[in-house]
């Protein structure tokens, strides 16, 4: 549960434990987390001039060398890693970083402060694991959701072990420059960590308008089109390449009724829940 009043933390800051990962040299760690870092404060104070990111990158380098982590040793082994609160007081020792310090107060010690702030107090077990947003403001959610994303990735990262992630209501993040890019690296890197992408949306016409959209859905290995609305309709023709038949099918579709495409290969499909899927997920009030 990624909320406010939850007690359970995830700290942007976490760097993975090692890199399995052959191409990786010494500092290439620490620079993805700067890179990924940028990107969440584009999110969290709004999106930064040159001039303010330029000063941000420095502070947040600065902030991991404070804890012994550089970009000539950023084995995290037996070093503390920082929190959102250090890097704000390496800002206020800084020229021209007193509008990043009021933006990021709100983070730190104000109405948000704490949920972005606090070390990681949550373990990555085996099995399935669900990172729910729902009780987030409408401005946290994508926040929320980079981070979550980002420390997932981390783990990936750490082992080699095969795994799935699926992003629901994705079109969240794809709202942003920064996160729909993050989102979109993700995908393009993923099978070589034997990771497994999976993304959801009610909201195809926010996916397809990010420059990071249309990529990720076509470049996707099978896609699953279920009912569509006439506003939506001709926007997955263009991406898509539908036929009128294909259009009409998703047009007047029933529940679990849509098109599956895998490659080339486009078949209507008809998607019928087991008894005990029907029991977990069905959200029906009357059932």
């Amino acid at each position: 549960d990624v909320s406010l009043n939850s007690k359970q933390r995830i700290n942007p800051f976490d760097l993975p434990l090692s890199l399995k990962d052959q191409d990786e040299k010494p500092g290439d760690l620490l620079r993805n987390a700067v890179i990924n870092l940028l990107g969440l404060m584009n999110l969290m104070l709004g999106k930064m001039t040159a001039e303010e990111a330029s000063i941000m990158e420095k502070a947040i380098i600065t902030t991991y060398s404070l804890k012994g982590i550089t970009l000539e040793d950023d084995d995290i082994k037996g070093k503390e890693i920082p929190v959102m609160k250090d890097l704000q007081d390496v800002l206020e020792t800084m020229d021209g970083a007193s509008s990043l310090v009021k933006r990021m107060e709100k983070f730190t010690v104000g109405i948000f402060g704490g949920i972005f702030s606090q070390h990681t107090n949550i373990d990555l077990q085996d099995g399935l694991q669900v990172f729910s947003v729902r009780d987030l403001d409408d401005m946290l959610r994508p926040i929320a959701m980079y981070v979550v994303l980002n420390h997932i990735w981390n783990k990936v990262r750490s082992s080699s072990k095969k795994r799935l992630l699926v992003v629901d209501e994705a079109w969240n993040i794809m709202q942003h420059e920064d996160s729909a890019k993050f989102l979109f690296g993700l995908v393009k890197r993923a099978r070589k960590y034997n990771l497994g992408i999976t993304t959801i949306t009610q909201d195809v016409e926010d996916f397809v308008g990010s420059p990071y959209g249309k990529p990720i859905m076509t470049n996707s290995s099978i896609q699953l089109l279920l009912k569509q609305s006439s506003a939506s309709i001709d926007v997955l023709q263009s991406v898509f390449k539908l036929t009128e038949q294909e259009k009409y099918i998703l047009l007047n579709a029933a529940v679990g009724q849509g098109l599956f495409f895998a490659g080339t290969e486009h078949v209507g499909i008809q998607v019928i829940a087991s008894y005990f899927e029907d029991r977990v997920i069905n959200t029906n009030p009357n059932k």
